[in-house]
């Protein structure tokens, strides 16, 4: 076969696709991914922080500025859009996801689950830190669910925590005292106590997670509440409140008049 033929063959194969196409339904046009660089400087995260100041920044915006790059065929922009929407636009619910779940965003492999993981945890350390420097005055159950959705409420875990206060109802520590699995989690009362009298507190909180969203309490849930509350009064240790969070809300029991 000679060079000529050889050019020739793929514009003789050419013409009998094109007349299937068209005799019948028509072919759908090839979708146009864009690149980075292909967008407006308007619409490049970076360049609008750097005109206006990061607060102008939407939630997918934020996160393309620290992801940086996408793959072929998805934008990082376009990328970080798809994992907001899947969360339903909810930060919450996002730092709810694990690193499986964050790798199901089309183009979003383990780096970058990892790298959205950190960012989650940066904010949840930043609200620590300031939360540390500005010990918080207990003086409702919104006191409580504010100091501890960051810590548990989305959590795919259930989690018990034990707070300790001082008798102004400050708080003196927050103590991690158990992880289970969604429906139960095992509970020591000894060692609730144990860490409430190191810490020379006048007062204590329960509080721990529902991983399924539902606030209402459980018979164990009851049982624990009482056992404590029970154990903390012979040590001269009062019981404030067991507050149930998740990310839709919270339960407590000081409020039900259930203490």
């Amino acid at each position: 076969m000679n060079t000529n033929q050889a050019n020739s063959a793929p514009q003789e194969n050419s013409a009998p696709q094109a007349t299937e196409a068209t005799a019948g339904t028509a072919a759908q046009p090839a979708r146009v991914h864009r690149r980075m660089k292909d967008f407006d400087p308007s619409e490049q995260p970076r360049e609008k922080a750097l005109a206006h100041g990061c607060r102008v920044l939407t939630i997918p915006e934020l996160l393309a500025l620290i992801l940086r790059v996408g793959v072929t065929g998805m934008p990082i922009i376009d990328m970080c859009k798809e994992l907001i929407d899947s969360n339903g636009g909810s930060l919450h619910m996002l730092a709810r996801r694990t690193l499986p779940e964050l790798q199901q965003t089309p183009g979003m492999g383990a780096t970058k689950a990892l790298q959205v993981q950190a960012i989650m945890e940066l904010a949840r350390r930043y609200y620590a830190e300031v939360e540390a420097t500005n010990p918080k005055i207990i003086r409702s159950s919104r006191d409580i669910h504010e100091v501890m959705r960051f810590e548990n409420a989305n959590s795919p875990q259930e989690q018990i925590w034990l707070l300790t206060l001082s008798r102004r109802n400050a708080i003196i520590a927050k103590h991690h005292l158990t992880t289970g699995s969604a429906v139960a989690s095992i509970f020591d009362i000894k060692r609730a106590l144990k860490l409430a009298l190191l810490d020379e507190a006048n007062s204590i909180i329960l509080c721990h997670n529902h991983p399924s969203g539902n606030l209402q309490p459980s018979p164990q849930d009851d049982r624990i509440t009482q056992a404590l509350k029970s154990a903390a009064a012979v040590m001269e240790l009062t019981m404030l409140d067991h507050v149930i969070v998740s990310a839709e809300g919270y339960y407590s029991y000081a409020d039900k008049g259930r203490l």
